[in-house]
């Protein structure tokens, strides 16, 4: 694969899953730079981006239709389509981001690398962040599907990397072995089934044995903390296990764990794709209400 004209392998080298928003500001115009909006929900309703941004349309055109679970994982000729159809060719380096700062925006980044693609990190702040740097934004109608219009087709081609996402049985069977950890990144009233599932007819509470680490708490003033405290945190979640499977509400902000937990060196995660909008179903899967066991607050 080549990127666009006149790239080199070296040029689009990243600094690691996480880039701040100097290092884009200063490559922003550059042919090889691609910059993807992935916001969700209501926080694409702001009419701010950062310029050239496109739509990385996560309640659309990047979620599998023919699944009922919110967010699922498309397979690799929809992906394909996705990301020719936003012009990224194999060679490009693509910055992805969200307008909550850090929320939806890992989720992008997690679904890339799941389909081969490595040369992509996530903007740390978002675009509060961007916006608290003084950088210009562009606006845009609110709510749009697109941001913006890819001038031409991308050569991008999916290359499903195995083992980067977890079933409900992978969970099941996490949930009882000694070396896994099973992380959910909902909120602590939600975990505990005390605030109701935003989503209807789903059970409230969390699965047994699972430890409740909300992706909130692993930030700072909207950047993700640094190395050695993401390590602190995930280990007074997990202890030390280093098998992690990561869960959330809709497999959005499980990711916002994953990127944590590289960030922190672990090396074997798993986000559960159907998270609570699966597990959470009713069914014979089981399901307690409560806070964190005694001595692990997931703090």
């Amino acid at each position: 694969m080549t990127g666009h004209a006149g790239t080199a392998p070296e040029a689009g080298a990243l600094p690691g899953p996480l880039v701040g928003v100097e290092w884009l500001a200063g490559r922003l115009a550059l042919p090889w730079m691609v910059v993807l909006d992935a916001s969700v929900g209501a926080h694409r309703a702001t009419g701010r981006c950062v310029p050239g941004a496109l739509r990385f349309d996560i309640d659309g055109a990047m979620s599998d239709p023919a699944v009922p679970l919110p967010h699922t994982m498309p397979g690799a000729e929809q992906f394909t389509a996705g990301m020719r159809a936003l012009g990224v060719d194999g060679g490009d380096t693509v910055v992805v981001y969200d307008t909550a700062g850090i929320y939806s925006a890992a989720r992008a980044w997690w679904m890339l690398r799941a389909m081969g693609f490595d040369r992509v990190a996530v903007l740390d702040g978002g675009l509060p962040a961007w916006e608290a740097a003084g950088l210009p934004v562009e606006y845009r109608e609110p709510g749009t599907a697109k941001l913006g219009t890819a001038e031409r087709a991308g050569d991008f081609t999916a290359r499903p990397r195995p083992g980067m996402f977890a079933g409900a049985d992978d969970v099941a069977e996490a949930l009882g072995d000694a070396r896994s950890a099973v992380l959910d990144a909902r909120s602590r009233e939600r975990y505990a089934g005390s605030a109701p599932e935003p989503r209807p007819g789903l059970r409230g509470g969390h699965m047994p044995g699972s430890v409740n680490l909300p992706f909130g708490e692993i930030q700072r003033d909207g950047l993700m903390l640094p190395a050695d405290e993401l390590r602190a945190a995930f280990t007074a979640s997990a202890g030390s296990r280093e098998r992690l499977v990561v869960s959330c509400g809709s497999g959005v902000t499980a990711c916002v764990l994953a990127l944590g937990a590289e960030l922190a060196g672990y090396r074997d995660v798993f986000v559960y794709d159907g998270s609570w909008g699966e597990w959470g179903l009713p069914s014979d899967r089981p399901v307690v209400t409560g806070p964190n066991p005694a001595g692990d607050d997931g703090a």
